[in-house]
């Protein structure tokens, strides 16, 4: 028998441009918005064939904002960002992947900074 795949349970804000989400499992998520905008998914963001990530860290602006976030069937999320972008799929098994709490992520990558604020 296998285990069932973790599926978003709640979702809050931990604080300002943090998202936190609870899972099924328990695991309780930390993901800095503008990290998971950096790690959009989709095809203009990250190149089809090559997997090659075309979006820059930099070319995000320090202060984008989630706007909405909506179910895709129960395997992924899909976020619309304050600068206008919203075509990435972001599949539970991902965000997983992504999360920055302290077991997940112990060591923090040090975020280049960006000369782009909006």
């Amino acid at each position: 028998m296998t285990e069932p795949l973790p599926e978003p349970k709640d979702m809050a804000w931990i604080e300002k441009g943090v998202l936190g989400i609870e899972w099924n499992d328990g695991h309780k998520a930390v993901y800095p918005v503008r990290y998971l905008r950096q790690q959009c998914p989709c095809a203009a963001c990250v190149d089809e064939w090559s997997g090659a990530r075309r979006l820059q860290p930099d070319d995000v602006p320090l202060l984008i904002m989630l706007q909405d976030v909506q179910s895709v069937g129960r395997y992924a999320l899909q976020f619309a960002w304050s600068d206008g972008h919203d075509t990435g799929i972001y599949s539970y098994a991902l965000l997983r992947r992504l999360c920055q709490c302290d077991i997940c992520q112990p060591v923090k990558p040090v975020e280049p900074r960006s000369r782009r604020l909006l």
